[in-house]
C-alpha cells in the first residue's frame, strides 16, 4: 500500500495567506505594545551583549552574590579581614524597629566557599567608625544611643544641659533620672544618663604665680520634660537647681540651659569601642572612648595608634573637636591635648611623612562653616595649613577620596559630591592635588557624566581605580541612582565607560576589593522607591561582585608560595612559575569602608626582582607609608593582569 500522502491543492498560495495573517497580527499586537516589545527585546540583546566574551574581557562583568535569606541585612559597613573574610556590620541597619527591638546584626561571608556566619553584635554599631589594627583586629568605635526625631514627632520638651562644679575638690557624678528645676522658669527636666562633672580648675598666674581665679568643671547631658506639650517649653537660658544634692554640693554644682524645646533631636552616639577578632570570629570589648560619638572616622597614625575624631555626642551636637587616641597595647583611649573641628565622616588620610591630609570629603552633620576646608594637619602642633583650588567645595559632601596608585606618589583625587544635608546639588568633577608639590593645590580633572553624590573608589591591583554608583540627588530622590562604572587611569588622567552595575547605590553604599581582584559592592539606603517620590525607600540588601577585564584573560600569573611576614626595609623571595614576564607588584592594605569612606586602602609600589624560580620583593622602610598590619601583594604581567592576592603581615 502506498504511503505517499495526497498533495494539498493550493498549498503555496494558503502558506503565503497564513504568513500575511501572522504578520498583520504582529503588526496589530506591536501597535499595542510596541515599547514593551521593544524593552523586551533591547533587554535580551542587553543580556546576550553583556555576557559575550569579547565584552567581559573589554568591560567586564557584575553578578549577584547569592545570599541566603537569613543572612541579608542592612549592611552599611564592610572590612576585609586578612583571613580573607568579609565582615558586613548593620547594627540597627538605619532601622529604628530594629533598634527598638535591640536586633544588632553583623555578617561574615567567605568568598571562597560563599559560606555565612552570623555574628552576636553587643551594641549599636549603626554609623560607627572602623579601622584595621597593627595585628589584623578590626577597631570599631562608637554607633547609634537614639535615632533622631524630626520636628513633629518630638513630643516633651529637651535639649542640652551643662553642669557646672565649682568645687575644686572633688568631681560629682550625677546619676540618670536627676532633676534639674529652673530659678526663673520654675520648669522642671530630668536627666537621661550618668554624668561625670569634672572638679573645678585653679588658675594662677604663670609670671607671679598668684591666684587669679577658678574655672567651674563641666558635664554634659541631655534632659526632657516631665510631660508633654509646648507649655513646657523654654525661650531663653536658666540657671537650673539639681535635686537630690547635699552640703556644699547644693551651692556648688548647678545647670545652665539655653531653649529647652520641642525641635528636631539629631542621633546621639555611644562611647562604647569593641575589636573584631578574625580569628576568633567575635567582638571583644575594649575601653570606651572619652566622647561619645556617631558618625566619627578613625584613622590608624604612623606609630600604629588609632586617631578618633569627629561625631555626634551623646546630646545630639557635633563632639566639640576633642580628638583621642587609641593604644592598641593598653587598649585604652587619651585625648590629643589638641582640638580641630571636623563635620561627621572626614575623609582624614596618614601621609607618608606622618602629617594627615583632610580633603575635605565628609558624611555630613556639623555646621556648614566649620572644618570643611581640606588641608594639611600635623597633629603635634595642632597646625592646618589649608590647600586652595578645590573646585565645587560646596559639594563636598558625601564624595569620595582615594590616595591613588603608587601611595610613594602622595597624589589623591576627590570624586563627585553634594550640597550639605538634603541638598539637590551634586558634582560631576574629579579634583586632583598632588602632595608631593612644594605648593599644593587642587586642580580639576576628568569629570563623570552627571553630577554624582555616594560614589564607591576602589583601588585595583592593575592600578586603576574602579569608580561606581552613587545618585544626583540626596538619597536617589527622583529616580536618580546612576547605574553607571568606569575605571580611572591614573597615569593617563582618563576615565573608560566599563560594564553598568544592574543595582542603583547612594546612601550607606561602599565597595571593597577582595584578595581575588574582584570587588564587592554592597548597600544603598533610598529615601524613596518610587520615580515620584511617592512610596518610602526599602533598603539594599544585594550585593553585587564585579569581576574586571583582566580576570577574563588567559595565563593569569601565579604566586604558589612565600613568607608570610616581612620587616620594614627587609626582603621577601616568593616562588611564581610566571616570574619572567612579571613588571610590577605592590602591597594593597585592605578595606574598612563605610558611607564611601575608606581612609585605609593604599597600594604601596613594589619592585619584584626575578630568582630562578619567583621573585624577590623589599619593603619600603618608612613606616607612615607603610603602617603595620596586613597586606595583599600583588604581582601584575606587562599587560596589567594581576595574581591573585596573597597575604603578608608587614609588623
Amino acid at each position: 500500500m502506498s504511503t505517499t500522502l495526497p498533495a494539498r491543492p493550493n498549498h503555496r498560495k494558503n502558506r503565503a495567506r497564513r504568513i500575511l495573517i501572522g504578520v498583520a497580527v504582529v503588526a496589530l499586537v506591536a501597535g499595542f505594545n510596541g515599547p514593551a516589545l521593544y524593552r523586551y527585546g533591547s533587554a535580551e540583546y542587553h543580556e546576550y551583549e553583556i555576557n559575550r566574551p569579547e565584552y567581559k574581557a573589554e568591560n567586564g562583568h557584575w553578578d549577584f552574590l547569592d545570599i541566603p535569606s537569613e543572612y541579608r541585612i542592612n549592611a552599611i559597613h564592610a572590612a576585609l579581614l586578612h583571613t580573607g573574610k568579609v565582615l558586613l556590620i548593620a547594627g540597627s541597619g538605619n532601622n529604628q524597629k530594629n533598634f527598638d527591638a535591640k536586633k544588632f546584626e553583623s555578617v561574615l561571608w567567605d568568598p571562597k566557599t560563599n559560606e555565612f556566619t552570623k555574628i552576636p553584635t553587643p551594641k549599636d554599631m549603626f554609623c560607627a567608625g572602623h579601622t584595621q589594627l597593627p595585628d589584623g583586629k578590626l577597631l570599631v568605635a562608637g554607633g547609634t544611643k537614639r535615632y533622631e526625631k524630626l520636628q513633629g514627632d518630638v513630643t516633651k520638651a529637651g535639649g542640652l544641659m551643662i553642669v557646672h562644679n565649682e568645687d575644686p575638690d572633688k568631681p560629682v557624678t550625677l546619676p540618670a533620672g536627676t532633676r534639674f528645676t529652673g530659678k526663673e522658669n520654675g520648669k522642671t527636666f530630668v536627666s537621661k544618663d550618668p554624668v561625670l562633672v569634672n572638679r573645678a580648675k585653679k588658675v594662677f598666674d604663670p609670671a607671679t604665680g598668684g591666684f587669679l581665679r577658678t574655672e567651674a568643671g563641666l558635664g554634659r547631658i541631655y534632659v526632657e520634660a516631665e510631660e508633654s506639650g509646648k507649655a513646657y517649653e523654654t525661650g531663653t537660658e536658666d540657671n537650673y537647681r539639681v535635686h537630690g544634692l547635699k552640703g556644699s554640693d547644693t551651692r556648688n554644682v548647678y545647670g545652665i540651659a539655653q531653649k529647652l524645646a520641642l525641635d528636631k533631636k539629631d542621633f546621639q552616639g555611644i562611647r562604647d569601642a569593641y575589636e573584631f577578632d578574625p580569628v576568633a570570629e567575635k567582638y571583644i570589648k575594649v575601653d570606651p572612648m572619652n566622647e561619645a560619638r556617631w558618625y566619627p572616622t578613625l584613622t590608624t597614625l604612623e606609630d600604629g595608634r588609632v586617631l578618633s575624631l569627629s561625631g555626634l555626642d551623646e546630646i545630639g551636637q557635633i563632639v566639640p573637636g576633642k580628638d583621642e587616641i587609641y593604644d592598641p597595647e593598653t587598649k585604652e583611649w587619651e585625648y590629643t591635648g589638641v582640638e580641630r573641628r571636623f563635620p561627621t565622616y572626614p575623609a582624614i588620610f596618614l601621609m607618608d611623612n606622618g602629617k594627615l591630609f583632610y580633603s575635605g570629603s565628609n558624611a555630613g552633620y556639623g555646621p556648614a562653616d566649620i572644618g570643611r576646608d581640606p588641608g594639611i594637619w600635623d597633629l603635634d602642633s595642632n597646625k592646618f595649613t589649608k590647600i586652595p583650588g578645590l573646585s565645587d567645595p560646596d559639594k563636598m559632601e558625601t564624595s569620595a577620596t582615594v590616595m591613588l596608585p603608587p601611595a610613594q606618589d602622595q597624589k589623591f583625587m576627590v570624586i563627585g559630591g553634594g550640597g550639605v544635608g538634603e541638598s539637590e546639588k551634586s558634582s560631576e568633577k574629579s579634583r586632583l592635588v598632588d602632595l608631593k608639590d612644594p605648593n599644593p593645590r587642587f586642580k580639576d580633572g576628568a569629570s563623570l557624566d552627571k553630577g554624582t553624590r555616594y560614589p564607591s573608589a576602589s583601588l585595583l591591583p592593575d592600578d586603576s581605580v574602579l569608580v561606581t554608583g552613587g545618585s544626583e540627588d540626596y538619597r536617589g530622590r527622583s529616580g536618580s541612582d546612576i547605574l553607571q562604572a568606569r575605571t580611572y587611569d591614573p597615569k593617563a588622567g582618563t576615565y573608560r565607560r566599563v560594564a553598568d552595575p544592574r543595582v542603583g547605590r547612594n546612601y550607606h553604599s561602599g565597595s571593597v576589593l577582595l584578595p581575588d581582584g574582584r570587588v564587592m559592592i554592597f548597600g544603598s539606603d533610598s529615601l524613596f522607591a518610587d520615580d515620584a517620590n511617592t512610596k518610602p525607600g526599602v533598603f539594599e540588601q544585594r550585593i553585587e561582585i564585579y569581576t574586571p577585564p583582566y580576570l577574563y584573560r588567559d595565563g593569569r600569573p601565579r604566586v604558589t608560595d612565600g613568607p608570610q611576614r616581612i620587616e620594614r626595609g627587609e626582603s621577601g623571595t616568593f616562588k611564581s612559575p610566571e616570574a619572567g614576564r612579571l613588571t610590577t607588584a605592590k602591597l594593597m592594605r585592605p578595606s574598612a569602608v563605610t558611607h564611601v569612606t575608606d581612609v585605609d586602602q593604599r597600594s604601596i609600589a613594589l619592585k619584584p626582582r626575578k630568582t630562578a624560580d619567583g621573585f624577590t620583593v623589599t619593603v619600603p622602610e618608612n613606616r607612615a607609608l607603610v603602617p603595620s598590619g596586613w597586606y595583599l601583594l600583588f604581582v601584575t604581567d606587562a599587560e596589567g593582569t594581576p595574581s591573585e592576592g596573597v597575604w603578608v603581615e608587614v609588623p
